[in-house]
């Protein structure tokens, strides 16, 4: 059902950004500015290790409200049809905006040593951008077949005027609710205003279908072939594991080729897998709070029970996946990706199907966005047809209600 593409209809929509009023002559001298990006790409890797189509936005946001979202109804179905009366086809809503990859909260930092004025633009080929802040110039291509399977899809994303603001006082909105959006403000970097609004950073996220730069297989005693997809090396790979709660990890290095990392045995801390990301993260280019304010965003999703892959995306590679523009050019860019790929475990396969069998839908809502990978694992595996209806159904159910419990933002 996922590895085909559906049709999907989108509206062209734009959002022209107010400029700012505190740009100065045009004769002025233009500082040297340092830029920092972090982000994740996340995805889910089949039984062959490569990452498989899932809907990357099905589930409820995590973002405030005041956060600028691309309005189509069928951006995000799961929420929208939650809230409607009746049962909701998780299976055909799951369909509306299928892809390989979501990517999750790039967050563009400047310094300066004093005011200035700089237009940044980002291009995602293969991908669309869906979320972000402050207003901005968002290109979504019209109503075509199959958008996300085109090679020649071309999401864009422009602020044209960013005042970066090293000596104002940050005043930035706050949401009603709590959110690890927060998180990425704890940093050193200038206040920015674009848009007519003020914030910490540029942030801005979407979701594509292009082939991951690793592939992670998953043998039946727990240890991962990780094999290296792309042209260049991957600087640092690292296999975590919650399993009730015991958290363990293991260290496989860099990857140019194939390498198998064993099941980690050993249980750690928090604060020491903490100590560790932080670390690749500023070898990567990241200054310390960069890195801490990173991890303190992602801690509670990337050390939620099950097992995954994290690796630090070859800064080449981000240049290539991402192509950023900054006028006029700063001084120095850093740019740090980090790969997050989802193993489905047999583990994961037993407890749900435990909870399918004995109608245990809080356990399967515990599973979260990858509900839907994870039955759809079990549904392969399933001769009966209407065996195979009954999960698709129970799934529906649990779903809906998992987001509408949610929400939609905080």
């Amino acid at each position: 059902m996922r590895r085909a593409l559906p049709l999907l209809a989108l509206l062209t929509v734009s959002f022209v950004a107010t400029a700012a009023p505190f740009a100065g002559p045009a004769h002025r001298r233009v500082p040297e500015v340092v830029v920092h990006e972090w982000g994740t790409f996340t995805t889910v890797a089949g039984e062959d290790g490569q990452a498989i189509n899932w809907l990357p936005l099905g589930g409820p946001s995590d973002l405030p409200c005041f956060v600028e979202r691309y309005k189509n109804g069928l951006y995000k179905v799961i929420g929208t049809a939650a809230e409607q009366e009746g049962p909701v086809d998780y299976a055909t809503a799951r369909s509306s905006l299928v892809g390989t990859v979501r990517m999750e909260t790039p967050v563009l930092y400047f310094y300066s040593p004093e005011e200035t004025n700089v237009a940044v633009s980002v291009r995602f080929p293969r991908g669309l951008m869906t979320e972000w802040y402050p207003k901005a110039i968002v290109a979504q291509p019209s109503v075509v077949p199959s958008i996300l399977d085109n090679p020649n899809l071309v999401g864009t994303i422009r602020w044209p005027s960013v005042q970066i603001m090293p000596a104002r006082a940050g005043e930035f909105p706050q949401g009603a609710g709590k959110s690890h959006y927060y998180a990425a403000r704890a940093t050193d970097s200038a206040p920015v205003y674009a848009g007519g609004q003020f914030e910490k950073f540029l942030f801005y996220r979407g979701v594509a279908s292009f082939p991951a730069v690793l592939s992670a297989a998953l043998a039946d005693d727990g240890s991962v072939r990780l094999t290296n997809r792309g042209a260049r090396p991957i600087p640092h790979v690292l296999l975590f594991e919650n399993r009730g709660g015991a958290m363990s990890y293991r260290l496989g290095g860099a990857l140019e080729g194939s390498q198998t990392l064993a099941r980690a045995s050993k249980t750690t801390d928090v604060a020491g897998l903490r100590a560790e990301l932080i670390s690749m993260l500023t070898k990567t280019g990241l200054f310390q709070k960069e890195a801490e304010a990173m991890v303190a965003t992602w801690g509670d999703s990337w050390f939620e029970e099950g097992a995954r892959i994290f690796y630090v995306v070859p800064p080449q590679s981000v240049d290539e996946i991402l192509p950023l523009t900054v006028t006029p050019a700063p001084a120095a860019i850093a740019r740090a990706f980090v790969g997050r790929m989802e193993l489905i475990t047999p583990e994961a396969l037993v407890r749900a199907q435990t909870a399918l069998a004995t109608g245990d839908d809080a356990a399967l809502e515990r599973q979260g966005r990858f509900l839907g990978p994870i039955t759809d694992r079990l549904i392969a595996r399933t001769t009966s047809v209407s065996e195979r209806n009954r999960i698709r159904a129970v799934t529906n159910t649990v779903f809906a209600a998992y987001v509408k419990r949610m929400g939609d933002c905080q």
